[in-house]
Order: structure tokens, then C-alpha cells, then sequence
């Protein structure tokens, strides 16, 4: 069994698409960030930098417990765990994935992280600050529209947990104040995406 840590956020969403997905029983465990639950010792003892997601994995490599946090990390963990093709053993076809993951850990969630503060939550309006990062959110999103012209998937033509760690930042795309009728590429993979059960299940956890 694996014990989810979570919120509603796109970093959570990652790993709980990912679990439905591969098809593992999984326990949710509501982290409520709202109220800096993250910051309880509890949760400290599970990932000591306070951040959702995090998971527990009761069965781990050598049979006992094993906690594994960063939403990266968890997935790379997960595929690796199951053998899944998510995640594949070509070095060529793997490192096409983990470059676009890596994409994705670097660029699209700290970039539209850093928008969708700068336009919804700063206590304070700050133009340098909303120029800069939904400028470079737009220009992300045109790197992925230009990809996904060329092929059907993130890592090329086969669904990755490339196209996993994405999907939910690129679903809250009115929160950067993107129009994915600007980016047709990005919106036709979208849906193609949001049209899969296992990734509908995963966006609703944890459950309101």
C-alpha cells in the first residue's frame, strides 16, 4: 500500500494521475496547505522540506517502509517500481523523457507557479514581477506547442511521465492566463489527455 500526502494544487495531481495510472492501491491523506499542515511534525518526518506531494511505500525495495518526497522523484520512483513504460528502459526513448520531465520541473511549474502568484495572490500588484513570469509562461508554452507539433506526446509517441508531471499545470492554464487557442499543439494534446479516465480520477484527489 502507498500512503499519498496531497493537496489539490498540480504538483500533487501529478502523483495521484500517476497512481491511477499504474493501477496501485493508494491511501490519501489530505495535507491541507491552507493551514500550514505541511509544516506539522508529522508530515516533517515524511518530507523534511514541508512540500506536498510525498508518499509512503510500505512495501519499498528491500520490503520495508520507504518515504520518497518531490513530485519528480516520486514518479521516476513509481515507474521504476512497476517497470512501467511510462518511464522507458531505451536509453534513447528514456532520456527523450527525463529531459521533457526535467522540462517540466524546471521551466512550466516554477514559471506558471510564479505567474499565477504574481496575478492572483501577490498581496500587492507588481508589474515587473507579472510581465516577467507570464512572459515566460507564454514562451513555455510555445516551446510545447512547437513539440507537440511534431509529435503526439511531450518525449515523442509514446505517453510518459513527461506528459503526467504537464498535464496539471497546463489544465489550470486560465490561472497564468493562458488561451490554449493560442497554442492549438498544446490544446489538442490537453484533451487527449483530460479525455483519459485514470488522469480524470487523479485530478480529482483528493476529494473536496
Amino acid at each position: 500500500m502507498i500512503d499519498l500526502y496531497t493537496w489539490g494544487t498540480p504538483n500533487g495531481r501529478k502523483v495521484s494521475v500517476m497512481l491511477e495510472e499504474l493501477g496501485l492501491p493508494y491511501a490519501v491523506h489530505a495535507v491541507d496547505i491552507r493551514n500550514d499542515a505541511q509544516f506539522a511534525p508529522a508530515f516533517l518526518a515524511v518530507n523534511p522540506n514541508g512540500k506536498i506531494p510525498a508518499i509512503v511505500d510500505s512495501d519499498g525495495p528491500d520490503g520495508k517502509p520507504i518515504s520518497v518526497f518531490e513530485s519528480g522523484a516520486i514518479l521516476i520512483y513509481l515507474a521504476e517500481k512497476t517497470g512501467s513504460k511510462l518511464l522507458p528502459a531505451e536509453p534513447r526513448a528514456r532520456a527523450a523523457v527525463m529531459s521533457w520531465l526535467m522540462f517540466q520541473m524546471a521551466g512550466v511549474g516554477p514559471m506558471c507557479g510564479q505567474a499565477h502568484h504574481f496575478l492572483h495572490f501577490a498581496p500587492e500588484k507588481v508589474p515587473y514581477g507579472v510581465a516577467r513570469y507570464t512572459k515566460e509562461a507564454r514562451r513555455l508554452y510555445g516551446v510545447m506547442d512547437k513539440r507537440l507539433g511534431e509529435a503526439a506526446f511531450l518525449a515523442g509517441d509514446a505517453y510518459s511521465i513527461a506528459d503526467i508531471a504537464t498535464f496539471p499545470w497546463v489544465a489550470r492554464h486560465d490561472f497564468h492566463e493562458i488561451d490554449l487557442a493560442d497554442f492549438p499543439n498544446v490544446r489538442r494534446w490537453h484533451d487527449a489527455l483530460a479525455a483519459r479516465p485514470p488522469v480524470a480520477r487523479g485530478m480529482a484527489v483528493p476529494a473536496a
